[in-house]
């Protein structure tokens, strides 16, 4: 095989090689781009899910926190609830791309509408024309038809879709960046063994011979016949090793002729003459080709012989210009090639720097969705403990209303028991009365009698007239009291009727404070339920967060391998950087700059076209 076919066959070797890492890379480049594609739609489709849940979900407490207060505040952010899922519902249904989730979407979207025409807003006319109690007590005896699961469930079940998905896309991520690094290490590594054993099979099949020949020659332009060089190669070197037996056996046959000078004297002149111009013919073809020599060995391709030689050393003249043109033309071929590579791995490079930066700003705005979330979880869970104490506060209320109810009780029945002393008291002045009565009649049969007895009775007279006044006297103090206690009687049957009716109140208040505990207590179940809800939307969140920072991480190794990769096509080009070009067009006059990755003008050497090819590390 030829020096072109050899230089040729390892360059293209490497190039192979060099080609089939970075289409393994870009395979794997292209995996991760769409599987953060993916990733990033699953995870749009999720807030979004997690938003209209949320907006149903506010809806909901909020109609309850009026129907309970009656306070115009708690429709402001029910009406925002209510926008706020039109709006998602209706971006959401543009993203979607699934039947199945269209179809859950739209099973949301139709009993989040029913809710609100047959609960929500129907509800909210009903407490605004005045009707409070009976829009509770409706709420009260609607059960779980007014609850909001049918809006609900669907959207979670689009969650659950939606977060196995971003699971496997991050699944696909990991294994295509692991493919990548190992593509990068395994190529980079085999890249590397391969330029290292070629360089060596060049070196000593081509470089090693070229200097021995070298030195044979200057051996044989010396004077010194006893050279010994390889002859036997089918390629180039192997023509100019003949060339140079050539040259040895002309000057053992000038040797030879010297001894024969003494037996040619008559031809010594002309002799002397043919020797003269064969040895100045001769070291002109050996200066020059050691001249040539020398510049192919110290790695100069724009060297060749221009003068033509004598018409027996025309041939290796020819042999020695094509050699070198072929070399020219391979490592011209090979310095393309690293020009190639470099090229590739700099939109690898600038690729994967891009795919890293729009890592970077997703996982930022992870961060961002889960601080939002936590302070919604925290909202959520202050909104539950003040529910919690406004049921506690409401128990106590109920508590005391039941306390106030049993006093109103005792009252009424120590009021009855006055009530019946009352009467019995009545009694009594009844029966002093007719006492007082059967008195004054004896007194008065008493003054008859004493009348009748004249004198003697006088005495009895008086006496009898002092009983008539005192009993005059206690039937007056007897009617008095009959006066009072008939109207302390009326006045605490008053009392006992209003305390009845307080009774009665007290007993209306202990059942609205069950009703409004009974609501009460299930803001704070749906409250809680919601806290529930959003800790787990949190720690999903938390974990997808996690998963694109170790997302970066894996892309940001990936950049560094692909930086790596420039570097060894850069190192590459250094195995042709001793070689000098005659023209190479804009591949072996140019360099790269290895901190901007752009290519740069070479220098201009000024006595020929030639420029040195390398390439800046």
């Amino acid at each position: 095989m030829n020096i072109p076919k050899k230089l040729s066959l390892s360059f293209v070797l490497i190039c192979v090689s060099a080609a089939i890492m970075m289409v393994v890379f870009l395979a794997t480049i292209l995996m991760i781009r769409a599987s953060t594609e993916s990733s990033n739609h699953s995870q749009a489709i999720h807030a979004n899910a997690l938003a209209l849940e949320t907006a149903i979900l506010r809806q909901n407490s909020q109609l309850r926190g009026f129907l309970v207060t009656g306070d115009e505040s708690y429709l402001k952010s029910y009406y925002e609830g209510r926008d706020e899922y039109d709006r998602v519902s209706e971006e959401l249904k543009s993203t979607l791309t699934d039947p199945a989730m269209l179809k859950q979407l739209e099973d949301s979207r139709v009993a989040t509408v029913a809710w609100r025409k047959n609960w929500g807003d129907r509800m909210i006319e009903v407490v605004r024309a005045g009707r409070r109690d009976e829009a509770q007590q409706l709420v009260r005896d609607a059960g779980k038809k007014v609850l909001v699961s049918d809006a609900v469930l669907p959207l979670r079940d689009i969650r659950d879709v939606e977060v196995k998905r971003i699971e496997e896309n991050g699944k696909r991520q990991k294994g295509a960046i692991v493919t990548a690094i190992a593509a990068l290490v395994v190529g980079g590594i085999a890249l590397i063994a391969i330029a290292m054993i070629l360089s060596r099979l060049l070196s000593r099949t081509i470089a090693r011979p070229i200097t021995t020949l070298t030195a044979a020659m200057t051996q044989l332009a010396q004077g010194d016949n006893e050279i010994a060089v390889d002859a036997d190669r089918a390629d180039e070197l192997g023509d100019m090793a003949r060339a140079v037996l050539v040259f040895r056996d002309a000057a053992l046959a000038k040797a030879e002729a010297d001894r024969a000078k003494a037996e040619a004297d008559r031809a010594k002149a002309e002799a002397d003459m043919a020797r003269l111009d064969a040895e100045a013919a001769q070291r002109r073809v050996v200066e020059t080709l050691d001249t040539a020599l020398a510049a192919l060995a110290s790695g100069d391709l724009t060297h060749i012989i221009d003068t033509p030689f004598e018409p027996e050393y025309e041939r290796l003249r020819h042999s020695f210009n094509s050699a070198v043109e072929g070399l020219e033309q391979s490592i011209s071929g090979v310095a393309r090639s690293a020009q190639t590579v470099h090229s590739g791995a700099a939109d690898i490079y600038s690729a994967s720097e891009d795919l890293s930066r729009r890592t970077e700003q997703q996982a930022s705005r992870l961060q961002e969705t889960n601080a939002a979330t936590q302070q919604v979880t925290v909202m959520v869970g202050e909104t539950a403990q003040r529910a919690a104490d406004a049921r506690r506060a409401i128990e106590v209320a109920n508590g005391n209303a039941k306390e106030g109810g049993a006093i109103v009780s005792e009252a009424i029945t120590a009021m009855d028991a006055i009530q019946t002393s009352s009467e019995e008291i009545s009694q009594i002045i009844n029966l002093i009365d007719s006492i007082t009565f059967q008195t004054n009649l004896l007194a008065l049969n008493a003054g008859v009698e004493a009348a009748r007895a004249g004198d003697a009775g006088k005495g009895f007279a008086v006496v009898a007239s002092e009983v008539r006044a005192l009993a005059q006297r206690s039937g007056d103090a007897a009617r008095d009291i009959k006066a009072l206690i008939n109207t302390s009687s009326e006045q605490v049957q008053s009392g006992v009727g209003r305390v009845g009716d307080t009774g009665e109140v007290l007993t209306l208040i202990g059942a609205k404070i069950s009703d409004t505990n009974a609501l009460i207590n299930e803001i704070a179940q749906s409250t809680e339920t919601q806290a529930d809800n959003l800790k787990q939307v949190n720690s999903a969140v938390a974990s997808m967060d996690q998963m694109t920072q170790q997302n970066a991480v894996m892309v940001k190794e990936a950049t560094a391998a692909a930086r790596s990769l420039a570097a060894e096509a850069d190192e590459l080009t250094t195995l042709v950087a001793r070689f000098r070009l005659r023209s190479a067009g804009g591949y072996a006059s140019s360099g790269y700059d290895a901190r901007h990755g752009d290519a740069t003008l070479g220098p201009d050497f000024g006595e020929s076209d030639a420029t040195p090819l390398a390439l800046a590390g």
